[in-house]
């Protein structure tokens, strides 16, 4: 059983979420291009891959899931001709810290940030690996000393803690990396074409995805979720919040109250930055 109920553990994510995403900020996104990146995603899959080690595009889209075929590979190895992963992570720390800083103010240099840092970095570092590449690959880097940095890294730590249980929880319910993304987007109560993440797909490709999922039952006539549809949806994200609380067991009950509290004006400020 899991030492801490499923709604606290999701509120984790919920607050986590937006510290660890600032990452893929326009602050980054300028170091990177400093660097010779010649888009947003160069920079994106340089400094997220980057724990991997320069390893083929193959092994980033098993690892990411869930980008359609064909996308990791125009922009890895292609970025290690740019940069170095060392070269990359370190870029990315420093810009992201940066990012954080801009958006949180005041809050940076507060006594409570540097709490919800070490709260935070204690939960990171204690999840077990086991079947989890990407957290893997960032638990072995070097843990920052300066607080916003190491508040920031163990964010990342806990979303990729978290994604890669998620990956797990959609490969048990034989959900594909794009059909992931329709999911998501109809939870989100979007039509699968006008989400973010998948709307470039050509036309036909993504109606392929969407058809399929038809013919499982899970999607219906309309593009929207059937009963079966949400009913897996919710399963697998309540499955993804059980494999996720583990990283959270080394706190007790009041310090993990703690750390909500904590993080709740950091993630705020993150969010209301982004408004």
């Amino acid at each position: 059983m899991p030492q801490h109920p499923r709604a606290k553990v999701h509120r984790m994510f919920e607050l986590v979420e937006p510290i660890a995403t600032v990452t893929f900020s326009e602050v980054v996104n300028k170091e990177f291009l400093a660097l010779g990146m010649r888009n947003y995603w160069d920079g994106y899959f340089a400094g997220r891959a980057a724990p991997l080690g320069p390893v083929p595009a193959e092994v980033v889209h098993a690892v990411f899931y869930n980008f359609a075929d064909g996308e990791v590979a125009r922009h890895i190895p292609w970025v290690w001709g740019k940069t170095s992963p060392q070269e990359a992570i370190a870029v990315r720390e420093r810009g992201s810290a940066a990012a954080l800083r801009q958006m949180i103010g005041a809050l940076a240099g507060s006594p409570a940030l540097v709490r919800a840092a070490d709260l935070a970095t204690r939960a990171a570092v204690s999840a077990p690996a086991e079947g989890r590449v990407l957290y893997a690959g960032l638990r072995a880097l070097d843990v920052p000393e300066e607080p916003v940095a190491r508040l920031w890294h163990a964010a990342t730590l806990l979303r990729e803690h978290r994604g890669d249980g998620h990956n797990a929880a959609l490969l048990a319910h034989g959900i594909g990396g794009t059909e992931a993304h329709v999911l998501m987007a109809l939870s989100l109560g979007m039509r699968a074409e006008d989400f973010g993440r998948i709307h470039h797909l050509p036309k036909a490709q993504l109606a392929a995805v969407v058809h399929g999922l038809r013919g499982r039952g899970l999607v219906d006539a309309a593009g929207g979720f059937t009963d079966a549809g949400r009913e897996t949806s919710e399963r697998i994200e309540a499955l993804t919040d059980e494999l996720a609380a583990p990283a959270y067991d080394v706190l007790s009950a009041d310090e993990l109250d703690e750390l909500a509290a904590g993080l709740q004006p950091i993630a705020a400020a993150v969010q209301a930055s982004d408004d």
